[in-house]
């Protein structure tokens, strides 16, 4: 399948509804308003490509831009490759759901990651770490040095309530995720989360949003959830 019938499938499947969902997050035209759920049965005729996929990347289309991020070849991804797709996620879904879960795949992950947590740069910074949350919800305890992560925790800690809106979710998502899929750092994790307290971030409209890692790791104890792994970090 090449990328004028790809885009014709994604456009068949555009509602206005979706579309004008998708706006008010921050995406811009072009753009078709395609439910994710809906494109699976094109995956399932194309699999992974990466060609292609850094075709659809380059279209500047939303939908298209994510349905990259769906057939993918991440280790056939270079840091280089990946610093590209970065400087063209104009929105945090790009960044954070397409960008950072496809670097979550690569045996790079933490290196780049690393990079874009230091670039002061909102969207690289949001990236970054929940690229650690994506890889945190996956992949074995052992793979971490808990001397990075608990560093990591302390940093968010002393930085959180001055970073940029997205950083924010982002950092208070990875308190999170180390308190609860990172059994070492559970404890640090804790009290982390209740030093921090309540984050409160700008979503553009009137009225501000309260994020509070501490309160959402106690109802995960609650749950029995602690130790969660989840087995593929692309669905």
């Amino acid at each position: 399948m090449d990328l004028e019938t790809v885009m014709q499938e994604l456009e068949a499947l555009g509602k206005e509804r979706t579309k004008k969902i998708y706006l008010s997050n921050g995406a811009h035209e072009p753009l078709f308003g395609v439910a994710t759920g809906q494109m699976k049965p094109i995956f399932r005729k194309i699999k992974h490509n990466q060609p292609l996929a850094e075709q659809l990347y380059a279209t500047g289309n939303y939908d298209a831009m994510y349905f990259a991020g769906v057939i993918a070849e991440p280790k056939a991804m270079s840091e280089s490759d990946f610093e590209r797709w970065i400087a063209g996620a104009y929105f945090y879904m790009l960044s954070d759901f397409v960008v950072a879960v496809t670097l979550a795949e690569t045996d790079i992950a933490q290196e780049v990651s690393d990079k874009w947590i230091a670039s002061e740069i909102e969207l690289k910074m949001s990236a970054g770490w929940n690229c650690y949350c994506w890889l945190l919800g996956n992949r074995p305890d052992s793979e971490f040095s808990a001397e990075k992560l608990a560093a990591m925790l302390e940093l968010a800690k002393n930085t959180i309530h001055d970073a940029p809106e997205r950083t924010k979710y982002a950092m208070n998502n990875f308190i999170y995720t180390v308190g609860v899929s990172y059994l070492p750092l559970h404890d640090k994790a804790v009290e982390i989360a209740k030093d921090v307290g309540p984050v409160e971030v700008h979503t553009g409209s009137a009225k501000s949003k309260i994020l509070n890692a501490s309160i959402n790791i106690q109802k995960a104890v609650d749950k029995s959830q602690l130790g969660f792994k989840r087995k593929h970090v692309r669905c």
